[in-house]
């Protein structure tokens, strides 16, 4: 009977060891994360879809603590695999497949204690700390959203991301699993606010820093200036308003104390001199400009390309291209923007090699703070 029940004791503290383990790992487990997995009848969109889930807008970040210890903090294991989350604010860039889970787990705790809500912007990932913020970019149609990662998982190979079935249904991603491209927003992004972006731009551009105060002078043509007389003739002496008259900036000195029994001396008039009239000039006939004349269009050249992003508005293109020629004048008669299929893709090229493009990735990264890819035309 004692080895009954100590064997009976083992047993329910193994069990008690893989339900910490499950908790610790959120409703993420190996079954989950099926993407597309309503076709094997374990999760699915669910019933009484909303119908204007297509209006609901992206996480909003917002600076949240990191938590840096605690159960979601804690090194863990599932299935074998172990995982180390995140503890500091560091910069993250991933690519890989991304799925979504739907009513299976609709209102089921997370790793983090929240319900999960399927038609929220919400995701998961194994080492993000929760919560945190992502931005997810679907490259094959140039789709991305901002989601809030308050869950772990997806645990299977290859998968870097599961999404709430809104996140998956803005990028097009019900179908199945999909390449994604994930970049974390930092808190210093958001207190910076380098996270936000024109309205349709593709990628994270830093707020242009402050310019200088331009110089007050301004150069005026010698054709509006007429000669003034070397002798004046005498001075008038009509007397007008006492002016204080504008001196250079000198500085300041201790303010001293006025007796209120001796009045202030009499300001003494202003004299005006009055000058010979000037006659008028003709303005300069102006040469008219020649109107702006179309930029050629972008044609297809095979080779390495550098895409700086994506956008449904062309305009979306063009200001980012404006921003980019700005930022680097000796990239701007490389940049292009690519209309196809209802995207317009701003890119830069072509380069002779990955490796001239990825030098372009770099200084395009270091001076507008965006995350372009290298891209190949054939």
């Amino acid at each position: 009977m004692a080895d009954e029940a100590r064997a009976r004791t083992t047993t329910a503290l193994a069990a008690c060891a893989v339900a910490v383990a499950v908790l610790l790992a959120g409703c993420a487990s190996g079954t989950r994360s099926g993407g597309g997995s309503a076709s094997s009848g374990r999760d699915g969109p669910g019933t009484n879809i909303p119908s204007d889930l297509n209006r609901v807008p992206d996480a909003e970040p917002r600076i949240e603590p990191i938590r840096s210890s605690g159960g979601t903090s804690k090194p863990y294991t599932v299935l074998g695999r172990g995982y180390q989350p995140i503890t500091d604010d560091r910069p993250f860039r991933e690519s890989g497949l991304a799925s979504w889970y739907g009513r299976k787990f609709h209102a089921a705790s997370t790793s983090s204690g929240e319900p999960y809500d399927m038609y929220a912007m919400t995701a998961a990932h194994k080492t993000l700390p929760l919560p945190s913020y992502v931005r997810v970019r679907n490259p094959a149609n140039g789709r991305e959203v901002i989601v809030r990662v308050n869950d772990r998982g997806p645990f299977v190979d290859g998968r870097v991301i599961d999404l709430s079935y809104t996140a998956a249904l803005k990028l097009d991603l019900l179908r199945g699993v999909a390449p994604v491209e994930i970049e974390r927003i930092t808190n210093e992004d958001i207190r910076t606010g380098a996270w936000r972006r024109d309205t349709g731009t593709a990628y994270a551009a830093a707020s242009p820093a402050p310019r200088a105060a331009a110089a007050a002078s301004v150069p005026v043509p010698s054709a509006w200036v007429a000669p003034v007389a070397m002798s004046a003739p005498a001075a008038s002496t009509t007397p007008v308003a006492p002016q204080t008259p504008v001196t250079a900036m000198a500085p300041a000195e201790p303010q001293q104390a006025v007796e209120a029994d001796v009045p202030p001396p009499p300001r003494q008039p202003i004299v005006v001199t009055d000058l010979a009239p000037m006659e008028p000039i003709a303005a300069p006939a102006r040469t008219p400009m020649a109107p702006p004349t179309a930029a050629p269009s972008a044609a297809a050249v095979a080779g390495f390309w550098v895409q700086l992003g994506a956008f449904r508005e062309r305009d979306g293109a063009e200001s980012l291209l404006s921003q980019a020629a700005r930022g680097l004048p000796s990239l701007a008669p490389q940049l292009r923007v690519f209309s196809e299929a209802g995207t317009h893709r701003l890119q830069a090229g072509p380069f002779a090699s990955r490796n001239a493009a990825g030098e372009a990735v770099t200084q395009l990264r270091e001076s507008l703070r965006i995350a372009p890819m290298v891209v190949e035309r054939r």
